[in-house]
């Protein structure tokens, strides 16, 4: 999937990195990453956010397990139906009507067997299920309980609209990919599931890690599998851009410490395997071949960050150099978008008595027209996660508002203190469900614009603490 248009941010929270021996050193750094290995006990699970990412994050991953003789799954999250410029390259024109995007749907489709089929998978090792591609983030952001189903830009639709899917029909909420997921897992039961970054610039990326993990987290005394995210948008990555297939694929330098990598080396058979399942994805390839030709490289990476199992915590210890106001920008942002530019970054969690405590750095106080928003979800295993509150708190240059999904709360849910270029949010831990985790992201924005955000994190809070009423 083409990344995002505005998604121009850079991940900037950091943390401890674990080196371990391996063949495939990093560039820029003495100490090597590790290596990671697939073993004949294994049972690998690959979760894509559109047709084309199972090739570009796991192409060789996929050829291994299909030579070892280990079971493999490849399970699509969206049928990539909302590609409108890929789209307009490969019809020639752009495709606005709703059963024509829902074509342009079974075209990728199509693709993903083709290219699947040279990686050595048969169609039954295939799942699709059909969410609304572009549309998984604001399911995750607003789509649960009592709140209407979402309606996806392109297909118009308010359920899965493909025949084809795992679940034909199934209406576009948080609750039914929960559902989904969760027949998946326990049906395969993987070992090792290899799923989108929660640092990826594209918001479907994000949207499919976040349900993972909830997905893992009601089912951890059943499955233990190990996540292995893979990357795949980020600013100014893979360098150099295009077909280097005798380079190493290394992690962005922001994000070299941030989480703990793992390197999968590939053969050069697997290598040109790879490039041919990514020009399967025809659709894709003739709009950003170079692109994606960036990621059939000696080795494929995986990684993830830390869970934050220490609060309070500095979610950036590493004492920065000052924000860069102007950093280098795209082209695409008008003169006054960049004027107006506002990086963020964490700086800290805390509990304080029964309060969680954040705290976000900007690299310019908030204007008029620009808005930060910070996103609190919390998780406990005794209480269904659609029933959990999810808070985002949407922060402007003098006022500020909370949001549950798409109910607004009494402001006095937060407690927002503004000073200069810092702002430190407090939260009642009974406002956020009283829970025993938390998943936390923040970002900039200007006119429903994206600037910059930081990754999704997790904390685990030190005491497991009972809502009033839980017993009754």
């Amino acid at each position: 999937m083409i990344p995002s248009k505005f998604c121009i941010g850079l991940v900037t929270v950091a943390a401890c990195v674990t080196g371990l021996a391996g063949t495939v050193t990093a560039t820029h750094d003495p100490a090597p990453f590790a290596v990671l290995a697939l073993s004949t006990n294994d049972r690998v699970l690959v979760m894509a956010p559109h047709p084309d990412d199972e090739s570009l994050g796991c192409g060789g991953i996929i050829q291994t397990a299909v030579e070892r003789h280990i079971p493999v799954r490849v399970v699509f999250f969206t049928y990539g139906d909302n590609n409108q410029w890929s789209f307009v390259l490969y019809r020639k024109y752009p495709v606005l009507d709703s059963k024509a995007v829902q074509g342009m749907g079974l075209v990728r489709h199509g693709e993903a067997v083709q290219a699947t089929r040279l990686l050595g998978l048969e169609t039954n090792q295939l799942t699709f299920l059909g969410y609304p591609d572009f549309g998984t983030l604001q399911i995750w952001n607003n789509c649960w309980g009592a709140h209407p189903p979402y309606k996806s830009m392109l297909t118009r639709t308010m359920a899965v609209p493909y025949p084809n899917a795992f679940r034909p029909g199934a209406r576009y909420t948080g609750e039914n990919i929960l559902q989904d997921l969760t027949a998946i897992l326990r049906d395969f039961k993987p070992t090792k599931i290899f799923v989108s970054h929660p640092a990826d610039h594209n918001p479907d990326h994000r949207a499919l890690y976040l349900f993972m993990r909830v997905a893992l987290w009601n089912l951890e005394f059943e499955l233990r599998p190990k996540l292995l995210p893979y990357l795949t948008h980020f600013a100014r990555w893979p360098q150099p851009q295009g077909l280097y297939a005798d380079k190493s694929l290394e992690p962005p330098d922001i994000m070299r410490r941030a989480a703990a990598w793992s390197l999968f080396p590939l053969s050069s058979n697997q290598v040109s395997v790879k490039l041919a399942a990514l020009k399967a994805h025809e659709s894709q390839f003739r709009y950003s071949g170079k692109y994606l030709s960036s990621f059939v490289r000696q080795n494929e990476l995986f990684g993830d960050f830390p869970v934050v199992m220490r609060v309070p915590h500095d979610l950036n210890p590493a004492a920065p150099a000052p924000m860069d106001a102007t950093p280098d920008l795209p082209d695409e942002l008008t003169a006054e978008e960049r004027d107006a530019y506002t990086g963020i970054e964490w700086n800290f969690a805390r509990c304080e008595g029964d309060s969680l405590v954040l705290a976000i750095n900007v690299s310019r106080p908030l204007a008029k027209t620009v808005e930060a928003e910070v996103n609190i979800f919390g998780y406990r295993p005794d209480r269904p996660f659609p029933e959990m509150p999810k808070l985002r708190i949407s922060l402007g240059e003098l006022k500020y508002r909370v949001m549950d999904g798409l109910q607004r709360l009494d402001d006095n849910t937060a407690k927002v203190t503004y000073r200069n270029k810092s702002i430190s949010l407090r939260v009642p831990l009974s406002a956020l469900g009283d829970p025993d985790r938390i998943l936390i992201s923040a970002q900039t924005s200007r006119a429903e614009v994206p600037f910059d955000w930081v990754a999704w994190r997790i904390l685990v809070l030190p005491l497991k603490r009972a809502s009033p009423g839980a017993d009754q």
